[in-house]
């Protein structure tokens, strides 16, 4: 049964949307660390000891330049992290609403790069805040969780469809541009009330995500584009590596006439036939569920087409 769940759940993360995708990950994350807060526990160390030399020095975000010089993988695993239980509860259900209404709205290949982006703005407001409030005491030396980027899906479905409505429990349709304004109201009230760090990362989020539709609607530019065309040269650089280090070469059929003629009327009837590898035409077809079947490259086309005549 335990397999057929990780299958579900792989399927699922490889051929699911962002969403979907984004969720699983947080969800994975948070199981990680309580399972390594648990075994630390076990064996006598105490949640404590896992928390203050392990999760938060090596996995949180902080506002100190020394954190952010040596641990800079920081900045990006932070938005990933949870240890709470209501913490990413109430992360993964508004990134399931409002992610959702982003998706079909904003289209599927927007989320991750409004995401990301919200985290990094919640990361720069978080470290401004401590460094201009340094000393007082209100700012914690860490932070972790989803929020700032859930906050920038937050905006920024409420900014492209404001009047759009959801049926909250107990209180009815509301729109997209009351719930979005009470979420931020929320987080200037309780600057003063604890978690003050926090407050502030969610707002940077916030911002992001009006800024990102502002832009895209307002002028034109939009900045997912860039984004995605990052992380497809960065995954694309680690998959060459790959490639490398397992040395695998695709395979080839290869025809050669019995007669030794050349075919009439095909000039490279005896020239190799290469068939794509699956797992490259699995990687195309990912790239036209995120960024459009306009996005492949003359070589990607080329080799969809040959898998495709090979398939016939």
């Amino acid at each position: 049964m335990v397999s057929s769940v990780i299958e579900d759940i792989k399927r699922q993360f490889q051929y699911g949307n962002v969403v979907t995708r984004l969720i699983i990950a947080n969800v994975a994350v948070f199981i990680a660390a309580n399972l390594a807060g648990l075994i630390f526990f076990l064996i006598g160390k105490g949640n404590g000891y896992f928390l203050t030399n392990i999760l938060h020095p090596w996995f949180c975000a902080s506002y100190e330049w020394k954190h952010i010089l040596f641990k800079p993988w920081t900045i990006f695993t932070y938005m990933f992290l949870h240890y709470d239980f209501m913490h990413i509860l109430f992360n993964m259900l508004f990134l399931y609403w409002f992610g959702r209404i982003l998706r079909d709205l904003g289209g599927n290949h927007r989320i991750f790069a409004i995401y990301v982006l919200g985290g990094l703005a919640g990361f720069v407001v978080y470290v401004i805040s401590g460094i201009l409030m340094d000393g007082s005491g209100v700012i914690g030396q860490y932070a972790l969780g989803a929020s700032a980027g859930v906050m920038a899906v937050v905006l920024a479905a409420a900014t492209l469809a404001p009047e759009y409505s959801m049926h909250l429990l107990l209180i009815g349709p509301v729109r997209l541009k009351y719930i979005a304004l009470v979420l931020v109201l929320m987080d200037l009230l309780f600057l003063s009330k604890g978690n003050t760090g926090g407050h502030f990362a969610h707002l940077g989020g916030a911002f992001m995500g009006w800024f990102f539709v502002y832009q895209l609607h307002e002028k034109g530019n939009d900045l997912s584009v860039p984004f995605n065309n990052m992380i497809e040269k960065i995954t694309g650089f680690f998959r060459n590596i790959k490639d490398r280090l397992s040395r695998k070469r695709r395979p080839k059929v290869v025809y050669k006439n019995p007669t030794g003629k050349r075919a009439k009327g095909n000039a490279k009837s005896d020239h190799l036939t290469i068939v794509p590898d699956q797992s490259e035409v699995d990687e195309i077809l990912d790239k036209i569920k995120r960024n459009g079947y306009d996005s492949l490259t003359p070589e990607e086309l080329e080799t969809l087409a040959r898998a495709s005549k090979n398939a016939k």
